[in-house]
């Protein structure tokens, strides 16, 4: 029981006792429960991996954003991980293709441009590109990545854009960040 409470805990997110208590429940499923649970994490592993063409995660050498002929394809957001890109789907609302940096550009964690997929995003707009969408967080980490993004692509002539940030719905002013709300005013809108 407590190596399974030690392997539940090394989980991102996972604390001790919430370790403890998925040890707890998974011991207290049927077998098969627990075997198909097995199954489906051992399947992932070794049939997930990166699409070729975007890098988010895929069971499929192309993921289905990027075997969509229906998408326009002369549209890439960039972002830093593949929860990112999902976020973005569930909306419906764009139609563009994706590229997963699979990270973002931290100095204090040692993580260079060479450290994510830059050099593939810079080898995707030798092609019929008209727009790039930088998407990455309102993070130290992410405003570094976007204008040094920003900074390799805009001399190519392709069009690059941030997507706005400001304050959430339902949050109150008093509780935001200051560069959050400069972002708000910057990217306001006509009413």
């Amino acid at each position: 029981m407590n190596r399974l409470v030690d392997e539940l805990a090394s989980l991102p997110g996972i604390g001790e006792k919430s370790a403890g208590r998925l040890a707890d429940y998974l011991i207290r499923q049927p077998e098969e429960r627990v075997r198909r649970l097995t199954e489906a994490i051992t399947d992932a592993r070794e049939n997930v991996h990166h699409c070729r063409e975007c890098y988010t995660l895929t069971d499929t050498e192309l993921c289905p954003v990027c075997s969509d002929d229906n998408r326009d394809h002369r549209t890439i957001m960039v972002v830093e991980d593949t929860r990112d890109m999902q976020a973005y789907e569930k909306t419906g609302k764009y139609t563009g293709v994706y590229h997963v940096l699979q990270g973002a550009i931290s100095p204090m964690l040692g993580i260079g441009p060479n450290d994510i997929r830059l050099k593939e995003l810079i080898a995707r707009l030798e092609g019929d590109i008209s727009e790039v969408i930088i998407a990455t967080n309102s993070s130290l980490e992410g405003e570094t990545t976007a204008m040094y993004i920003s900074k390799l692509i805009r001399p190519t002539g392709i069009k690059v854009t941030r997507i706005a940030s400001g304050v959430p719905v339902g949050g109150d002013l008093e509780n935001i960040d200051e560069i959050t709300l400069l972002r708000a005013l910057d990217g306001r809108v006509e009413l």
